[in-house]
Order: C-alpha cells, then structure tokens, then sequence
C-alpha cells in the first residue's frame, strides 16, 4: 500500500510503499476512501522535522531530558546513536479520514467488515490506502453521509469537544477567534446548537465562508471590532470564546478576554502560547480551559489502545462519541462540510499538497486526499497466499460492494525433522523498534552476520522504514509471510514481551533458529509450549539476556569457578522511575519483574554457576503486585549460594545503574555497572561499559553453526527461576523452580501468584489499570494458554482449539502488539 510520511530528520514529505498494517483484537483495517489535512497540526510536524537540532531541542526539552538521562546511564555513545536512530525513522501524517471496513479485531462491536467508518487517531487514522484504527477510534457513517464528508468526522471532534467545554447553549454568544479549518467547524457546530455566532480572522476567505453560513465575519482591527462584538452582544460580552487560532504569541488569548463578558469560558483549541496578563482574568473572573483534542479518552491507553470504554452514564462525551455527533449533524443535514474542501488531490501528489501548506502560496481552507475504489476483493497480508494449497480454515471477508465472500487461510504446517541440519545464518527481523536499530541490530552485525532478508513489523511502514535503513533486503507484508520464508535460517523476535513466546515457539516450530529478547515467556504454560517447540523443530533458541556474556561477567566467572563453598551474591539495580503510562504498567506483557529483572537473576545464575532451586520476591508497598516498581528477589541456588537482587525505580543523579557483589570465602568481587571488575581490591578488568550484546550475538552464530555449546538449557533454567519470582510476590513464600514440568507447573502457581491468570484479570482488580481477557489478539479464536499447533502435540494429548490453526493461530489477528507512533513501546529489551 502508499502512505505519507515525514522523515524525522528532515526532508520532503513523501509517499512510500508498505505492507499493509495487521491489526489487533481492538482494532479495524479500513481501506481510506478519503482522509483531510489538518493544515495547522501536519505543518507543525513538517516544520519542526526540517528544523535543525537546536530548533528540535528548544520544541521538544522533554526530549533533550531523555537523552541526557540515556547518556548518563548508557554512555553518550549509546545516546548518539539512539537519537541518530530516531531521526532516521518516519513520521505517517493524518488523523482524519474515512473508508471501508476491511477486517474488525474480535474485540471490537458495532462494526463489521463492509461497513463505512470514520476514522481518527495520529498514527492510525493517517494518509494511507489501509489504516489500522482502534475500534472505540472508528465511527459508523449512517446512510446518506458521503465519505468525502464523513473524512472529517475527528476534525469536527475537536471543534465539538471546545465547544462542550465552553458550556454553552442555544442564544448563547459564542465568538470563534481564528477561522481556519476547525473555527469554521466550531462556527458552524455552535450555529446548529442554537448559538449566535461571531468570528474574528484576518484573512478574506475565512471571512467570506463564515459569513455565508450566517456568522458574523468580523476582520481584526482592534478596537473596532472589540466595539463590535459588544454591540452585537448587547454590550455584555460573549459568554464564550473559543480560541481557534494557531501562531507564536499569546495575542489571540489576550484579544479573547477582551470579547468576553464577566465569569465567561475561554476554551483554547489552537496551538498558542501562552503570554497572560493577570488583570483582565482577575477583573472578569474568567475561565480559561483548554481543550484535550477529540475529548474524553485522547492519550489515554486503557481507552484508545486496549478497546475499554467509558460507561455513558459517566463520561458521555468521548472521543469517539463526538465522532458519532458529528456524523449524526451530517446524515441530518444540521451540518454541511462539502464547501469547506478547496483543494482534493490523489495522493500521490502529497509533496504538492505539504508545500501548500507550507508556502500558503494560495488561500485554503480544507485540503482532502482522494484515494482510487478498489473493483475486486480487497486482500491484505494475511489472506494472501502464493504458495501450494494447504489445509485451510474458514473465515468471512467483504469486497468494497459490500458481498461477503468465503476466504482459505492456510494453516501452518511445522517442517519437523528435515529443518534441524539449517546452517545458514539468513536472518528474519521480527520488531523494528528502538532497541532493534540501535543496539540490537548492530550487534548482530560485529558479530558476523552479514545475510539481512526481510523484517515484519505491526504497522508496515516501520518495517519498510527499517528495512530502507538498515540494508535489509525487504520487508515482509506479516509475520507469517516472513516465518514461511525458505530464505530464513534465523528469526529474531524484538517485539512486545506478551507476544515473545507464541512467536519463539511459531519460528521453532519450522525448524528456524530463534534469537529471542527477554522475557522468553510470561507464565510456564508459555514456556513449556516454547520448551516443545524447540523439541520438535530442532533449532537453536537463544534469549536476549546478555549479561552473562559480559567482559566483566566472563572474567569473574573465571575466578570464581575457583572457590571451594557457595557465594553470597547482591546485585543492586537502580532503574529509575518510568512515565506512567510506560507499557511496564501493563499487565499483558508482564512488570517489570518479568521484563527486566530476568536480566539480573540470569546474571546470579551465570556467576554462581548453579541454578536456582527456589525463588522468593517481595514486592514494595502501594500498587499492584504483578506490577511492583519496588521489589526484592531472593535465591537460594542448588549449590548454596545465596543471592538477592534489590531492585528500585529510584535513581539518584550519583548513582550508577548497577551493582554487584560477592563474598566467596575471604574473597570480594564487585562488579561496578559494567565499567569494571574489581577483585580484592585490585580492578581485574576496566572499560567501556559494555553488557555484553555482541558477545552473546558472538555466541548464537557458533551455535547455530555447531561451534559453541548450547546455552539454551541455562536460560530456560533462568527463566524457569524469574516465573518462580513472580509467583512469589503476592505470598512472599519460597517458589521452586527445579522440578520436571509437569510437578512444576502444579507446585508453583498455585501455592503464589497465578501469573497467566493475574495478567488477564479483569477491572476488578486493584491496581494500574487492569485490561480485559479480550485484549490478547484474538481472544475469542485463541487456543488455551500453551498451546501449539498439531505437529507439538503428542497423540490423544490435547484436541484442535476452534479458529486456532497452530502456533501462529495462537497470535489471532496479528503476531505483533501494535502502538501509536508517539509511544516508545517498540524497543521491548533493556539494553
């Protein structure tokens, strides 16, 4: 498909072909009929990309804070080339837009394929032949609205949500300052709700549209159009103003306390600064509010990611239901929109379209992207299938005429015994986040791999982007195109921590080798299905815990190999706090016990050189258990050794990361965050920080070459010991880990937490907040926890799941968790 982007790091906007977008269980493909140009927000992102470092640092000083924090935790190396990553990516544009559904996740109501939907939501609802659009994010179009019309649907949110917020109703007085593209929206919605209307621009367009559909169009001049406004409102003022304008200074504000009458709402919309005077506030008591975009549910995840509503009774107004007033003015002909387009362009001329908006070179108000109709069914990656027939199951999908057709998806097929003698070392990229293009991947590379064949990721265009980037040879339309790939000898899985195993067990399952980043599995049916698949397939399973492969590790074992007794072991961990809307705090992909502390347990284990037999964790007070920020782990390993990992979210400015400690006899090791090994008091080893990625990439070549001994036995091991710590927590009693597993299964869960339980718990449980059964993709199509396809059953075992062919039935809609583009949640390991 083609989509528009902006490179981050500047350049031309341009138009570029992706896969098309999987989608999860709260999610709906939609094929764009039309989408709109927010001109004011997409020149905002065009301008700041083309800016140079200095103009970026002074927009974004959040930004700057982060990469000061990295470079003081990671080296400035690994900050450079962090930021050098980010402004190589691409940036989709567009939040508004129309089209047909093509498939609905199985979370999502009152949409099915056919239907016509608006759209919104940046980086899903962008300018692009598909979108992947969160179902509570689509709005059914009612009969009679055009697509054209209903593209503006989340535009019109925006004015409708100010308008709300301004608490107005019919004969209020309502004055628009700035009559663009949404104070004309906001115009002619407060005009439908019985208000009387005036608006304020300077140019002779905005003008002239507003006046024509009865506002009354005041040009700026000052005093005389302050007299104006007083005049027409019976010289009290407006009751409200809503600031619409966009600019550098806070003028329009300023002139909007001037329209107003005493204890009047001021609603910002527009993009303004904010240079206040305090006397005019305070001699008319005035209320200044600003305006969260579409409304109710904007930037919040439970909402707009994970598909949980807002009962009506007590938020009535969310984003998507203004959506649906919107769509509801338009089919009652209470709100017309058609007039408003000057210009519509196919999408290929994107880069005309963006220097318009730039130039300003003639006058404009709504710019709309026309996309061609699409004569036969629509096939998107998943249904597409060029190889031989193969056992298929059955599922409904719709043309764009809106007739349902039947459609064969094939069912994957393990390779079994044939694949084990793989010695090629061509790889497949599953994840094209953060962490893959800046320390994952170059890893990969020092280490020797050299053969880069396709990469799949959830959104299409990061994966295309990555590919461009980072000299891979293509990028795959979906994860199981790129695992049925016969030019793919290894897979590595970067991908969000909920979807490591099913994923790891779909790759080994055909006999791939696997490069897995931590967690390798989020509860032990998990790890079993793992454990089976590498059985069956015969490949080399390799997790991303890299510490032990560290310079500073590899020499301390050494000496330590030496002893005569067991160690007693402390590894301090400073993390530091995450934002609160960090996907550590959600449930599905696990804590941060599961999802870094693993790194610090296997570390335990490599020095000991034991393995853990029973695991306690104790978790800090507040919050949710599962989810603990705060928590101490204690192990005592087969052979004695005693040893604890205190992890905290705080981090003091004079503190490095980490920490470790040994007493073995009259001996003290200390390892300072990697930096260096320290002996007795004698530092043994000093250097850049190094945590060992390329040594452990170093060590899964060998072994998927059969040069070096297999490692996967000791990460399971260490796996098998974080499951047990997490069990833990809610109890704070010991948790084996050394048992077959069949005991183990039974032994520990039920005596601590019941991890895959605890993690699909519903919103009755205390804590962050909890995320539905259905938010796993597929859920209601999902074989049982563990599961995997035919070839890793034993006879008479377990019976075929309905609409769970295999392990990649397992995944349900898509292989990978997808995210909006303004969050971090790709890069999934920690460095």
């Amino acid at each position: 498909m083609r989509q528009v982007v902006q490179a981050a790091g500047g350049g031309e906007v341009r138009v570029v072909e992706t896969p098309i977008p999987s989608i999860e269980a709260t999610e709906v493909l939609v094929e764009t009929t039309a989408t709109i140009v927010s001109a004011g927000t997409e020149r905002a992102v065009t301008t700041l990309a083309r800016s140079g470092l200095l103009a970026k640092a002074r927009a974004r000083p959040d930004l700057v804070r982060r990469v000061a924090e990295k470079a003081r935790a990671d080296g400035i190396g690994e900050a450079v080339r962090s930021v050098r990553d980010r402004l190589a990516s691409e940036l989709p544009l567009g939040y508004s837009g129309a089209g047909r559904a093509v498939r609905v996740g199985d979370a999502v109501e009152g949409i099915r394929p056919g239907d016509l939907v608006a759209t919104g939501g940046a980086g899903w609802a962008n300018h692009a032949e598909f979108q992947a659009v969160p179902g509570l994010l689509c709005a059914r179009v009612p009969a009679g609205v055009p697509d054209a019309d209903a593209a503006f649907a989340t535009i019109a949110a925006i004015a409708l949500h100010g308008l709300r917020l301004a608490e107005v109703g019919p004969g209020a007085k309502v004055v628009v300052v700035g009559l663009g593209l949404i104070g004309q929206l906001a115009s002619r919605i407060a005009l439908a709700s019985g208000c009387d209307v005036a608006g304020v621009d300077l140019a002779d367009l905005p003008l002239q549209t507003a006046a024509a559909t009865g506002v009354r169009a005041l040009r700026e001049s000052g005093e005389a159009t302050t007299a104006a406004v007083r005049q027409w409102s019976r010289r009290r003022g407006a009751d409200a103003v809503l600031i619409c304008a966009a600019g550098r200074s806070g003028d329009p504000v300023m002139r909007a306390t001037e329209f107003a009458r005493d204890r009047a709402q001021l609603v910002v919309v527009g993009d303004v600064p904010l240079g206040l005077a305090r006397a005019p506030f305070y001699e008319k008591e005035l209320v200044l509010r600003f305006a969260r975009s579409y409304g109710p549910g904007r930037y919040e995840r439970g909402y707009e990611e994970w598909g949980v509503d807002y009962p009506a009774g007590q938020v009535r107004w969310t984003e998507g239901r203004n959506q649906e007033a919107v769509l509801d003015l338009l089919a009652a002909g209470r709100l017309s929109v058609a007039d408003l387009v000057t210009h519509a362009f196919p999408l290929e001329r994107a880069a005309e379209v963006y220097d318009l908006v730039a130039t300003r070179r003639e006058p404009y108000l709504a710019i709309r992207f026309d996309y061609p109709r699409r004569t036969g069914p629509v096939e998107d990656a998943e249904a597409a299938d060029d190889g031989p027939p193969a056992e298929s199951t059955t599922s409904t999908e719709y043309s764009l005429a809106g007739k349902a057709r039947q459609v064969g998806y094939p069912r994957p097929v393990a390779r079994g015994a044939g694949s084990p003698g793989r010695r090629g070392d061509r790889i497949g990229w599953i994840g094209a986040g953060n962490f893959s293009g800046s320390v994952l991947l170059p890893a990969f590379r020092a280490a020797g791999f050299d053969r880069f064949t396709s990469v799949a990721s959830a959104s299409g265009r990061s994966a295309r982007a990555f590919a461009d980037r980072h000299g891979f040879q293509g990028a795959a339309a979906g994860v199981e195109e790129l695992l049925d790939d016969d030019d793919i000898d290894v897979v590595v899985i970067a991908t969000p921590h909920s979807t490591h195993a099913r994923l790891a067990a779909a790759a080994l399952e055909r006999g791939r080798h696997v490069w897995c980043e931590k967690p390798l599995a989020l509860d032990l049916a998990e790890l079993e299905m793992v454990e089976r698949a590498a059985d069956v397939g015969g490949g080399v399973l390799m997790v991303g815990l890299n510490r032990r492969f560290s310079p500073a590790v590899v020499a301390a074992r050494r000496r330590l190999a030496e002893r005569d007794g067991p160690l007693s072991l402390i590894y301090r961990v400073a993390a530091g706090p995450v934002p609160a809307d960090h996907w550590y705090g959600d449930r599905l992909e696990g804590g941060r016990l599961l999802g870094e502390v693993c790194h610090f347990i296997d570390t335990c284990v490599a020095l000991a050189g034991s393995r853990v037999e029973t695991a306690t964790a104790v978790p800090g007070r507040g919050g949710e258990v599962l989810l603990a920020e705060d928590l101490a782990v204690t192990m005592r390993h087969v052979d004695g050794t005693l040893s604890t990992v205190a992890y905290s979210s705080a981090r003091p400015r004079a503190c490095r990361k980490e920490l470790v400690e040994a007493l073995a006899g009259r001996s003290h090791l200390r390892i300072d965050d990697f930096r260096e090994l320290v002996i007795d008091g004698v530092s043994e080893w000093k250097g850049a920080q190094d945590k060992g990625h390329r040594a452990a990439v170093g060590a899964f070549l060998r072994m998927c070459r059969g040069g070096a001994t297999d490692v996967t036995a000791e990460l399971i091991a260490s796996s098998r010991a974080t499951l047990a710590a997490a069990a833990s927590l809610g109890t704070g009693l010991p948790q084996p880990t050394g048992l077959p597993r069949s005991a183990a299964a039974v032994a520990v869960e039920p005596t601590g937490i019941d991890l895959a339980g605890a993690r699909r718990a519903g919103t009755e449980q205390v804590g962050r907040p909890a995320v539905p059964a259905a938010r796993r993709v597929g859920a209601d199509s999902m074989p049982p926890e563990g599961q995997a396809s035919p070839a890793l059953r034993e006879e008479g075992e377990r019976a075929e799941a309905p609409g769970g062919p295999g392990a990649l039935g397992a995944l349900g809609v898509s292989a990978v968790r997808r995210a909006p583009e303004r969050q971090d949640r790709d890069g999934t390991a920690t460095p």
